[in-house]
């Protein structure tokens, strides 16, 4: 029965693996018709459409708004459903297995924040020090997949659970340091909520609709409280019902997350990169790239997230606190630390939440993608002498 899950959650590593290797590429060319409709004579048209208003029931909101605050409580939603999953049941179970991935991604996260505020101390830009701090899952596991189909299975393990503990800190950092004014009755209502969730979840009640009507109450109660709507999202896949060792196989968790992953990495994120990967080269110039901000973000993607993922996996090991997995080169870990440099998705949300005017969000959004570039190109490199 042990041999027949542990079979289990590998094939589903892998599934998820090659899954967000095509998702990636999805990704790319997005981003990239994105930015070709930002530089031609349809970049208007797009910024217009981008800030239409559209009603719906008491909300309304912008069409941007309505695809980062509401359509991406769907991909939060996945996120938090893996984060469940893989402390449950995968590479996050075990102590021993995940003080290598934490640990990186908690360097990983420390180090870009600090090369960022290096730039923009004292500055009003500083607000946006949590926007190198990311690492996007899909990008950097298919530049992986590209640059080193070969490489120990270990290596693919350990990227993907640090960018999943990255997507956990990214996901408290923008619940904690980039909401607005919070409103206290609606924040003690969702607490009711949130309880409700997590006894029908200790209740194992797998109706899905009950759940749904919970994440919709909760997102409603998130936008208006000041805690920003897609961190209901996280909270709701955390309440669904995953079962036990034996069982996950069949709960509503293993369920929700087979069906809704491939609308979240091929319809979600695809129009949330159509929509905010936009950026204007028209208006960008030299100055753009000398500025604090691009300067952070640059040095905070690029330097800092190698230094920090790689440091802290250097210092575990030389100190013997972790071994190195069989097969597993430090070079494989340099190459993964460069990798995950590649920010865009989450970069790119918490860049939209860290700079509301125009100006500084281009250049955010330039950064971003340059650092991104660079970051894949450099692990590739790595990874490919290995």
């Amino acid at each position: 029965m042990r041999k027949k899950v542990q079979r289990k959650v590998k094939r589903a590593v892998t599934n998820f693996f090659q899954q967000e290797a095509s998702s990636g590429m999805t990704l790319l060319v997005c981003a990239v018709v994105a930015m070709l409709i930002a530089n031609t004579s349809l970049g208007p048209v797009y910024e217009r459409l981008l800030h239409t208003e559209l009603a719906l029931g008491p909300l309304s909101m912008s069409l941007l708004h309505w695809i980062n605050d509401g359509l991406m409580a769907i991909f939060f939603f996945v996120i938090g459903l893996e984060i469940k999953r893989e402390f449950l049941f995968g590479e996050l179970k075990s102590p021993s297995a995940t003080i290598l991935p934490i640990a990186a991604a908690a360097g990983g996260m420390a180090v870009p924040a600090l090369f960022f505020a290096a730039f923009n101390m004292g500055l009003p830009s500083i607000s946006g020090w949590g926007v190198p701090m990311a690492t996007d899952i899909a990008f950097s596991l298919g530049i992986l997949a590209f640059a080193a189909p070969k490489a120990p299975r270990a290596v693919v393990v350990f990227l993907t659970a640090l960018a999943i503990v990255d997507d956990l800190g990214g996901i408290l950092v923008i619940a904690i340091f980039y909401s607005s004014a919070l409103q206290l009755s609606l924040l003690l209502a969702s607490l009711v909520v949130m309880a409700l969730l997590f006894l029908a979840c200790k209740k194992e009640i797998s109706f899905f609709p009950l759940y749904l009507a919970g994440g919709l109450i909760l997102w409603y109660l998130f936008l208006r409280g000041g805690i920003h709507p897609t961190i209901a999202g996280v909270i709701l896949g955390l309440s669904i019902p995953a079962g036990t060792e034996a069982t996950h196989a069949k709960s509503l968790l293993s369920k929700v997350e087979h069906r809704l992953t491939p609308w979240s990495a091929y319809g979600v994120m695809p129009i949330f990169a159509l929509s905010n990967a936009g950026i204007s080269l028209i208006s960008s110039s030299m100055a753009t790239f000398a500025s604090p901000i691009s300067l952070g973000i640059l040095a905070g993607l690029f330097l800092g997230k190698p230094i920090g993922i790689f440091g802290m996996t250097w210092i575990l090991i030389k100190s013997r606190i972790a071994s190195l997995p069989h097969g597993v080169k430090l070079g494989h870990f340099l190459g993964a630390g460069m990798l995950g440099g590649i920010g865009f998705t989450m970069s790119l949300f918490i860049a939209a939440l860290a700079f509301p005017d125009a100006g500084s969000l281009n250049t955010a959004k330039l950064a971003i993608v340059s650092a991104s570039v660079l970051s894949g190109i450099a692990g590739a490199l790595v990874l490919k002498r290995l």
